[in-house]
């Protein structure tokens, strides 16, 4: 599976509706309102290898990730799925914010992914 091939990680995983993840989105990343998906990197913190198993927490808003699966005409699980495989990401070190080619670089690793989560279905 490549970059998420991690047998001993670990992740916590919160799933919240708009009004929460509204708090984390203004407090820790200064932007307004909801968001879909925010990833919290144990490894930016202040002891970054006392314990590398512990990738970090991942926060998702099950009531944007709705709207976006009506938007795309996909199931909510499947959105849900590709949200969280974008928090993944993020904790292990892809960021599309940094250039064009780091952009299309998560955006291949994410499909990628998806493609081997949903090929048996």
């Amino acid at each position: 599976m490549g970059a998420l091939a991690l047998p001993k990680a670990e992740v916590s995983i919160l799933l919240l509706d708009d009004a929460g993840i509204t708090g984390f989105n203004e407090q820790y990343l200064k932007k307004p309102g909801p968001t879909d998906v925010i990833s919290f990197p144990m490894h930016d913190g202040a002891f970054p290898g006392v314990q590398p198993q512990l990738l970090g927490d991942i926060a998702l808003s099950l009531e944007t990730a709705q709207r976006q699966a009506d938007r795309r005409g996909v199931s909510l699980h499947e959105e849900v799925s590709a949200l969280l495989v974008h928090g993944m990401l993020h904790l292990i070190g892809y960021d599309h914010v940094l250039s064009p080619a780091d952009s299309r670089r998560m955006k291949a690793q994410e499909r990628a992914v998806m493609a081997k989560l949903f090929e048996s279905c």
